[in-house]
């Protein structure tokens, strides 16, 4: 006897209904982490038809919006399904320098700001 198959659960299943903004925000959300979750990119493409079947469903400015965004920045998005590689890196090693500026209130010697920088990531690659 062949076992029954489970239909995939879709997050619009579980709106409570059109009249709840935060839950159709939430469902437009969900939708966009299947896109980003995919690892091909022709599955991509057919989450984000979906995406934006749930953005016309939804008729809010804020979904709308997002679905403009995400138009813009497809080819970025498709590069990132395709190789998975991010500038985390780099932003964070920004981020550390602008926190180290901020702390120091303000280096006058550029050789001093230069030397922190460096000493702290030494200290954080030894740890």
């Amino acid at each position: 006897m062949a076992l029954p198959r489970i239909a995939r659960r879709s997050p619009m299943d579980q709106w409570p209904g059109p009249g709840s903004s935060s839950s159709v925000a939430w469902g437009v959300k969900e939708q966009l982490r299947r896109i980003l979750v995919c690892t091909t990119v022709a599955d991509a493409q057919r989450e984000r038809a979906v995406f934006n079947a749930y953005v016309a469903l939804a008729a809010m400015p804020e979904t709308t919006r997002l679905r403009k965004t995400i138009d813009a920045w497809w080819p970025a998005i498709a590069t990132f399904i395709r190789t998975r590689a991010t500038n985390a890196k780099t932003e964070a090693a920004n981020v550390t320098v602008k926190n180290i500026k901020r702390a120091g209130r303000g280096y006058r010697s550029h050789e001093n700001y230069r030397c922190r920088i460096m000493l702290y990531n030494a200290a954080r690659m030894a740890a």
